[in-house]
């Protein structure tokens, strides 16, 4: 689904990412984790297209082989990539179904656009009301963060970054979320959570698990290797 060659970001004359390589095949879950400064956030926005990152010289990014390295945001997110983001900012004046149905314009039927993203917030937890509200508009850290997931599983992106979805949300929050994402996986997209703790694989089994830190990936595994991060700490692995 992405494979990713070389990465090289910075902003600025600042290096962040170097020389990153890395693939996510479809039909997986794959957990990126790493302690705070790593460089996760900064290569969701690359993936993304964020404009503030400057990508080098020699760096591809290939999603289904198609590079998308010199694509705008809106072109990338139509070719199926999706981020969410840690915290979201509010729209005002634009309710979350008015969003999703510009987003599903010509794709889904109103009604049933509608009957699905009630199936959903119950689902995720979510009063219904939040659905008829300006987006992010006085929600609080956990609503964000279950809207996101919402949106998520309404636009079902071939590319799903899930930028620390697990954060500022409470257990109960986040085993809904944890259980609608395993539930709503499909088996030819492929999502990335990023994380830097363990908290959402109590609730979610994974297919792989990465570690980055100082802009460059240290370690792959399975679900064991989180168990040892766990264990003992990013400082040991």
């Amino acid at each position: 689904m992405l494979e990713i060659k070389n990465l090289s970001v910075g902003i600025g004359s600042k290096p962040i990412l170097k020389k990153l390589s890395l693939t996510l095949k479809k039909g997986e879950i794959t957990v990126l984790m790493g302690p705070n400064g790593s460089g996760k956030s900064t290569l969701a926005h690359t993936i993304a297209g964020n404009p503030n990152f400057s990508v080098k010289r020699g760096s591809s990014i290939l999603l289904e082989g198609k590079e998308i390295r010199g694509l705008k945001p809106e072109k990338r997110a139509s070719l199926g990539v999706f981020l969410s983001f840690q915290n979201p900012l509010p729209l005002p004046g634009v309710s979350v179904l008015d969003l999703l149905r510009l987003a599903r314009e010509g794709k889904d039927d109103a009604l049933e656009l509608r009957t699905k993203a009630k199936k959903y917030a119950k689902e995720l937890g979510i009063d219904e009301s939040l659905l008829f509200r300006s987006l992010h508009d006085g929600f609080s850290g956990g609503e964000k963060k279950k809207i996101e997931t919402l949106e998520a599983g309404i636009l079902e992106p071939k590319l799903c970054i899930l930028d620390e979805i697990d954060s500022g949300v409470d257990v109960d929050a986040l085993r809904n979320i944890a259980r609608f994402i395993a539930k709503h996986r499909m088996p030819d997209a492929s999502i990335l959570i990023i994380t830097h703790s363990t908290r959402i694989l109590k609730y979610l089994t994974v297919d792989k698990v990465i570690v980055m830190r100082d802009g460059a990936i240290i370690k792959e595994g399975t679900m064991a290797l989180a168990a040892l991060i766990d264990k003992k700490g990013f400082e040991n692995i």
